[in-house]
């Protein structure tokens, strides 16, 4: 579980700096990232089942570990308290199960919406370097003008981002790379990857909705 949230993390991060195009204006910047990685034809494919492998493999340790701690304690501890020194027990640490839930769902909608969204089929076209490519600037533009998307992708980043805070710590600690002087700045650290990834995915919707590309253009 570790491993694979690692990847995850790794991922995020790729994916959050090829959406930092979705900032320059008019959408040539980001249909042409989006079209390079199309390009890449069946290496993308092959990606793509590769990081879906690798979601299904954290979810499934995930949730035997939330199993796994519930048959262990079917009684609630009447004070949750981590062993040892410092303490990261949080009500985040212990719903951790909650916000990967949040997340899975949310992934299922965003699938939806923008890989198997219309294309150039239905009118959404553009071009880029005289080619006819996908205009997905123009539907994140059309979904991030829908206040409920706007409200739920919001939402689910910061749940997200709270995920990210306990999970980055925690998988140091499960592949037993933790000692005691590295405890806090990981924590520190994963609290900060949380941050700033939240906020990073967050203020696209936040961008379109309310048009501050063309406010500060």
């Amino acid at each position: 579980m570790g491993l694979s949230g690692l990847a995850l993390v790794g991922f995020l991060l790729v994916h959050l700096l090829g959406n930092l195009n979705l900032f320059f204006p008019g959408g040539t910047h980001f249909n042409a990232y989006a079209e390079k990685l199309h390009s890449f034809g069946p290496l993308l494919t092959l990606s793509e089942f590769g990081l879906a492998a690798v979601f299904l493999i954290h979810a499934f340790y995930a949730v035997r570990v939330t199993l796994s701690n519930k048959s262990a304690r079917p009684v609630k501890y009447a004070v949750s308290q981590s062993k040892g020194e410092p303490s990261h027990s949080s009500l985040i640490s212990r719903n951790m199960i909650i916000t990967g839930l949040v997340v899975f769902g949310f992934l299922l909608l965003h699938i939806w919406q923008f890989r198997f969204g219309p294309g150039v089929e239905a009118g959404y076209v553009s071009q880029v370097d005289g080619k006819d490519v996908r205009d997905l600037y123009r539907l994140v533009d059309e979904v991030f003008h829908q206040p409920l998307f706007v409200g739920i992708y919001v939402a689910v980043m910061l749940f997200l981002g709270m995920h990210l805070r306990h999970g980055f710590w925690s998988a140091f600690q499960s592949l037993g790379a933790m000692s005691k002087p590295l405890s806090k700045p990981i924590y520190t650290l994963g609290a900060i990857l949380g941050v700033v990834v939240a906020l990073g995915f967050l203020m696209i919707p936040v961008w379109f909705y309310f048009d501050l590309g063309a406010r500060f253009s």
